[in-house]
This record gives C-alpha cells, sequence and structure tokens, in this order.
C-alpha cells in the first residue's frame, strides 16, 4: 500500500528538471572521480619513473667506481631490489643484459622462447616511454652510454589506471538495472489501473445492457413495435455494447487470436460506423487482393479502427475523406494505413500522441490511442504508428500486423 510519502515523492521524480539535475549530479560525479583517480595515477607514475632515473643513476655511479667485475652484482642488486615495475637493462647495443618483473610463461622455457618473450617486452616498453641512459666516463673522452634502461607500469599503476572506468561501469550497470525495475514497476502499475477500469467498465456496463435486452423483448412481444427500424437500430446497438463489454473484459487477459479476413473485418466495422458518423465524410477501403489473412481479435481490432476513424472525424471537424490501404510487406507483414485530410498532428507531437492524456479535443481523456498501441503491440504483436503528417494536410496512421498466411 502506498504511502504518503510516496505520493509526495512520485511527482518531484516525474519532472524533467529533477532528472535532469540528477543526471548532471550524476555525470559531475563520474567525471569528478575520473580525473582524481587520472590526478593519482600521473603522480605515481612520476614516482615510478623517478625510481626508476634512480637506478640507472645508481647504476653509473657503481660502474664509474667500481670495477668490471662487480656490475653484474650491483645490477642484480639494483634491478632486483625493484619488486614491482617491470624493468629491463639493455646495452648500447640493444641486447638485454637483465630484467625484473617480466612474466615469463611457464610452458615456454626454452632459452629462444624466454628470449623471444623478453624482446616482446623490450619492444612494448620502449613504445611506452623514453628509456633512461646509463653512461659511463672512461676519463679521457665525453661520457658514453653503457647502456639503456627500459620500463613500464607497474601491475597497481595499470590496476589504478582502470579502476574508475570499472566502477562507472558498475555503478551504471546498477543504474540501468534500478531504471528497469523502477520502469517495470511504473508499468506494472499501469497495468493494473488498465486491468481494474476495463473489469470494472464491464461490470459496470453489465447491469444496463441485460436491463435494455429486457425491454426489447417488451418491444417485440408488441405487434406494432415488431419490426420497426427502430427496434433492428436497438438491437444493433444491444450487440454493439455487448461487444464493447466483450472488449473491455479482454483487458488484462490473453485474447484469443484467430486467422481473419482483415478486408471483411475492416469492411464490418466500416458497416457499423458510417451510419454513426457525419455523412459528410466519404471512407474508401483499398486492398491489393479480396482475401488477406491475419491473425486477429476481432473485438479488440474494432476497437483500434473505431478510435482511429473516431480521430480522423474529429480531426477533419466531420467533412472530408477518410482511406484506409490494407497492403502486404516482408516477413510476412500486413500494413493497415489509415489516411484522412484533417489538421495533421504538429511534428513536435507526433511521438506524443499515443502516450495517455494527449488529446487535441476540449473534451476528451486522451486514451483512445493508448488503448490502441495497448492491443496492437502487446495483445497482437504488431506496432502502431505515424507513418506521415503534415499541418492542414492530414495524417496517415500505419498498423503492423502478422500474416496468417
Amino acid at each position: 500500500m502506498a504511502q504518503p510519502g510516496d505520493r509526495l515523492w512520485r511527482p518531484l521524480f516525474n519532472k524533467p528538471g529533477v532528472k535532469w539535475g540528477l543526471a548532471v549530479v550524476s555525470a559531475f560525479i563520474g567525471f569528478g572521480t575520473i580525473f582524481y583517480t587520472n590526478f593519482l595515477v600521473n603522480q605515481l607514475k612520476d614516482r615510478e619513473k623517478q625510481q626508476i632515473e634512480l637506478f640507472a643513476r645508481t647504476l653509473e655511479y657503481t660502474i664509474n667506481e667500481t670495477s668490471g667485475s662487480n656490475i653484474y652484482f650491483i645490477t642484480d642488486k639494483i634491478l632486483f631490489e625493484n619488486k614491482s615495475i617491470p624493468t629491463i637493462l639493455v646495452s648500447s647495443e640493444e641486447e638485454i643484459i637483465d630484467y625484473r618483473n617480466i612474466e615469463i610463461d611457464s610452458t615456454k622455457n626454452t632459452k629462444t622462447e624466454i628470449d623471444k618473450q623478453l624482446k616482446d617486452a623490450f619492444e612494448e616498453m620502449a613504445g611506452l616511454y623514453e628509456p633512461i641512459p646509463v653512461t659511463v666516463n672512461d676519463g679521457l673522452n665525453s661520457p658514453i652510454v653503457f647502456g639503456y634502461v627500459y620500463y613500464s607500469d607497474s601491475f597497481l599503476l595499470k590496476q589504478l589506471t582502470y579502476y574508475p572506468y570499472v566502477q562507472l561501469a558498475v555503478i551504471a550497470l546498477f543504474g540501468l538495472i534500478a531504471y528497469m525495475a523502477f520502469n517495470y514497476s511504473k508499468a506494472a502499475e499501469q497495468n493494473r489501473v488498465w486491468v481494474g477500469l476495463a473489469k470494472e467498465t464491464a461490470h459496470q456496463l453489465g447491469t444496463p445492457i441485460s436491463s435494455l435486452m429486457a425491454w426489447m423483448e417488451l418491444l417485440k412481444e408488441n405487434g406494432n413495435a415488431s419490426g420497426s427500424d427502430i427496434v433492428d437500430e436497438l438491437n444493433k446497438d444491444i450487440d454493439r455494447l455487448q461487444i464493447i463489454t466483450e472488449r473491455f473484459s479482454s483487458i488484462g487477459s490473453v485474447p484469443t487470436l484467430r486467422a481473419e479476413n482483415i478486408n471483411e473485418v475492416i469492411a464490418k466495422a466500416i458497416t457499423y460506423l458510417r451510419p454513426r458518423i457525419s455523412r459528410k465524410v466519404d471512407i474508401t477501403i483499398a486492398a491489393v487482393t479480396e482475401n488477406i489473412e491475419v491473425h486477429l481479435n476481432t473485438p479488440l481490432f474494432d476497437w483500434v479502427l473505431e478510435n482511429l476513424i473516431k480521430n480522423a472525424v474529429d480531426a477533419m471537424d466531420g467533412t472530408g475523406e477518410i482511406t484506409i490501404s490494407i497492403l502486404r510487406g516482408s516477413e510476412r507483414r500486413v500494413f493497415v494505413d489509415i489516411k484522412d485530410t484533417g489538421k495533421g498532428v504538429p511534428k513536435s507531437k507526433v511521438k506524443e500522441v499515443f502516450k495517455p492524456g494527449y488529446t487535441s479535443k476540449q473534451r476528451g481523456w486522451g486514451l483512445g490511442l493508448t488503448l490502441a498501441r495497448r492491443i496492437i503491440e502487446i495483445y497482437h504483436n504488431g506496432k502502431i504508428f505515424v507513418q506521415s503528417s503534415e499541418e492542414g494536410q492530414g495524417t496517415t496512421f500505419r498498423i503492423s500486423l502478422q500474416s496468417a498466411t
């Protein structure tokens, strides 16, 4: 059961400004995290570079101050004291003298295979950072280059570099899950409202329909009224009310779809509607063939047609033309286009016409097209959308359905 606080928070989060504000704050936090982490990464890079430079300078000093026999002992001490930074010491001829923290594949332990792995690591390091030269002073000439120290980022530094992106990905994933859960909850709540409203409407219609049927029986028993046009039309309206009740009862349950001749279904719907709309509206049905079968629930599909046609009549102010075209498409699709010569829908409003509450009428709930989309997309696994619209020229709605043949 909803708490009073829920009613206060829902309008707040439904406001576009609040949603954009939350998006901006989230983006600020995300970019702030990346910026600060990059700042730390750059500091750590500087520290690792300073450490490698210290190694190189110490090596220079050792080579210049000690005999050659101690060089490898010293390089071992220098390089092997480094526990984390991948490092390779090479000669001036780019021959590998020593290395540290290079991961060697244990399955490839021959000298040729190890040399190949070291060479690959050396080439990778050469592309990352400038090597640090190690020079030797022979006391006669200017210092000569003894070798170079190549290095790459430590494992910790690599982790820290990718950490904010992983963190943002996890946050985005949780945000997406929360958003989808919220939308699902909202849709489920709307579905419960639709179903409850429809069932209650069907229940409320049941009593007056039963009463009308009883009165019709009394009129039929009256010889003067039997066979009159009034009785025939009343019978049609009672039948229609029963169909409407069936429609509302179908909302919220899985309707039965049958292979129906869509040409005949549309023709019957138009036959019923013609005497009940303006006589100044011409309705034309055009089909590529006479026998196109589609999986339909006829009462619900009739409801969609009624909504679209009545909206078209209102858009034309009771005067104009409506053309219903039945076409075959690719992948066993059947298209039903309802075109009018009305006012048209502004381009800025085309995406909103199927939203609950949208209406161009002074009186209206704005639920007709919402119900139409629900019937077509959820119950018939089809699509309904505005195919084209121009202000002052008219609008074409397209219904896409699955062919039964």
